[in-house]
């Protein structure tokens, strides 16, 4: 398996892992033509985020994309961990823990990143499962948010 970064050709199919994504946890159907939009503007926009996908033998089994927070307190960037998504029968393979250790390490060798934070769903359980094993805590903040 290989963690790269992600190009403008994997962009069908990271359209694809988040209508699946919004779909089993949120039981959300969102557009492709908004989703196609959206996910061609991180690959116009590297200031808006950059994606990561996994590959088995050629094939992009999983992606996430990370985004970043401005952090005066600690004079540094940190990347949030968004859109996670695996193929289900290449879940409980250690695929997105690879991913979380290839962006850890990329953390852990830069002067201008300083951590690594996500959200989840409440109600998901197995991701929380798999965030605590990987030494992650939900212990100090509570996310509030609003949207139009």
């Amino acid at each position: 398996m290989e963690i790269r970064k992600g190009k403008r050709e994997d962009a069908k199919q990271i359209i694809s892992f988040q209508q699946k994504m919004a779909k089993e946890t949120e039981d959300l159907e969102l557009s492709t033509e908004i989703l196609h939009a959206g996910v061609n503007a991180v690959f116009d926009d590297e200031s808006k985020g950059t994606y990561y996908v996994a590959e088995d033998k050629g094939k992009v089994i999983a992606s996430l994309m990370t985004t970043y927070e401005w952090s005066d307190w600690r004079n540094g960037c940190v990347l949030w961990i968004q859109s996670v998504y695996v193929l289900p029968e290449y879940r409980k393979k250690g695929v997105y823990k690879q991913m979380y250790e290839y962006l850890k390490n990329k953390v852990k060798n830069s002067d201008k990143y300083m951590g690594l934070r996500l959200y989840v769903d409440l109600s998901n359980k197995p991701a929380q499962k798999v965030y605590t094993k990987l030494g992650m805590n939900g212990e100090h903040y509570k996310l509030f948010e609003w949207f139009k």
